[in-house]
């Protein structure tokens, strides 16, 4: 059987739920339900990003591994090229 409960939240918090369960079609009560049930999963699954993206790390290949040298002298060089045509 469900049990209420008093539930204290600031004015922007209450404005979002009533937004979700407007757009949603179900009640404020529904959308705290879901969201205090997926809570553990997200809770749980909480990784460093490093971990989220290791799979990515090294993929690409390719390009100029030197584009990034003296790349403060490179954006100068492109800004007074444009100053000048101006």
């Amino acid at each position: 059987m469900e049990a209420p409960v008093t539930l204290r939240l600031d004015p922007k918090t209450r404005r979002q739920i009533a937004r979700v369960a407007r757009r949603k079609g179900i009640s404020n009560s529904e959308v705290i339900r879901r969201a205090l049930n997926s809570w553990p999963e997200f809770a749980d699954s909480a990784v460093s990003p490093y971990e989220q993206l290791a799979d990515l790390i090294g993929v690409v290949q390719g390009g100029n591994p030197r584009r990034s040298e003296k790349s403060g002298m490179q954006l100068r060089k492109i800004l007074a090229a444009k100053r000048n045509r101006s």
